[in-house]
């Protein structure tokens, strides 16, 4: 039996292996000894009637997932195709006792250029994502045919009603009384900006209780029945709608929906097929979130307030409207979320608190705004007459 010490000085062996040069298809019967007579050990592989191959020890590497136990493969750092099979146990021993990276296996060929180009490749998919669709959408946003845009917004109209209900069979429905109507289409006529717009602005309510509004494709503008509730004035409901109508003025829900599209068409290139159904839900929830950018949230806070001036009401319902609606629902979610992403909201809040009141007629009278309250139908207490009432315990 071989006795081995991993000392310095330790004895030499040799055994007999087969191995394959890489460059032809023999297999070579040979000998193979440790030289460990320098400051670096060598794997000698003695070939008949040729120049012994030297393998450094510090550069073999074991082959994984070999069937035999009791044998080893081994590789050599740098050299792709060479191999070495060894089936002496001995041998075995002793080559895994003393070649210090045998168990970590060949290194992969190319290791620094596959890694060049996987973070090149993911380079290029964030600059397509960030960068280019932001940019495409931007400039398509403006070439939108009105019909089209328009039509892109009545079909996510749909699946936010789909989406927001309990049963998929039954969409929340769209508030339609009367009279709430006729008030709602008072205070859109108060707001409407002088700016021409590419498609004719529609305000709709839906039967839900999420203290929210955000704006769709094609002059489309949705308010949640919970918001309406939330509100103490009609100025402030107002408010709101004037911030969308911003948003409607600058296209902007149609550069979301763009750049959406867009994203999840290169996401879908890489890793499925994003198309079809999931896409508009995702794009769906994008537009209810009204994460738009801080410019776009900017510019619209900025428009509202000059709106609301223009018609005579005053420009504090913006402040009126954040802090009535943080009182309600708290600072998580629904409109406060949406507006708390907006950079420095509340120095604008502020300057909107210190803004001259106006003397112009009131945006609803008394009985056109308990109207609008009631625009989905009678029901239950609002939101604002419960937190009045928890006070009053």
């Amino acid at each position: 039996m071989i006795t081995i010490h991993v000392t310095e000085g330790a004895p030499s062996f040799s055994a007999y292996a087969d191995f394959l040069d890489g460059e032809s298809p023999i297999v070579h019967r040979v000998e193979i000894s440790v030289d460990d007579s320098g400051s670096d050990a060598w794997l000698v592989i003695a070939l008949p009637g040729k120049k012994p191959v030297r393998w450094a020890m510090a550069d073999l590497r074991a082959v994984r997932d070999q069937a035999a136990k009791d044998m080893i493969v081994l590789a050599r750092t740098g050299n792709k195709l060479a191999r070495l099979l060894v089936n002496d146990p001995e041998a075995v021993r002793i080559l895994s006792a003393r070649a210090p990276m045998i168990k970590r296996g060949p290194e992969a060929p190319g290791k620094g250029r596959l890694f060049g180009w996987a973070v090149g490749a993911i380079a290029s998919v964030a600059l397509i994502i960030l960068v280019l669709v932001p940019l495409m959408a931007d400039q398509l946003a403006e070439l939108l045919p009105p019909a089209g845009e328009r039509a892109l917004g009545d079909s996510t109209f749909e699946q936010i009603r789909t989406m927001l209900s309990d049963n998929a069979l039954l969409p929340v429905e769209v508030c339609e009384e009367p009279e709430g109507l006729a008030a709602l289409a008072k205070m859109t006529d108060r707001l409407s900006p002088g700016t021409e717009l590419p498609n004719d602005l529609t305000v709709h309510v839906l039967d839900h209780d999420l203290i929210n509004a955000f704006a769709l494709p094609g002059g489309q503008v949705i308010l949640f029945r919970g918001l309406i509730d939330a509100a103490e004035a009609p100025e402030e409901v107002a408010a709101v709608l004037a911030h969308e109508i911003g948003h409607v003025v600058a296209r902007d829900p149609a550069r979301i929906a763009l750049r959406t599209a867009g994203s999840v068409g290169v996401l879908g290139l890489l890793f499925g097929d994003f198309a079809g159904g999931a896409a508009v839900l995702f794009m769906t929830e994008r537009l209810i979130q009204a994460s738009y950018s801080r410019e776009a949230e900017s510019n619209a806070d900025i428009f509202a307030l000059e709106l609301l001036d223009q018609a005579g009401l005053p420009p504090a319902a913006l402040a009126t409207m954040f802090e009535r609606f943080r009182e309600v629902g708290g600072e998580a979610g629904g409109l406060i979320s949406h507006f708390s992403s907006h950079p420095a909201l509340g120095d604008r809040i502020a300057r909107a608190a210190e803004l001259t009141e106006v003397s112009g007629e009131p945006v609803l009278t008394p009985r056109e705004w308990q109207a609008l309250r009631a625009v989905c139908g009678a029901g239950s207490s609002t939101p604002s007459d419960r937190v009045r009432e928890s006070k009053n315990k």
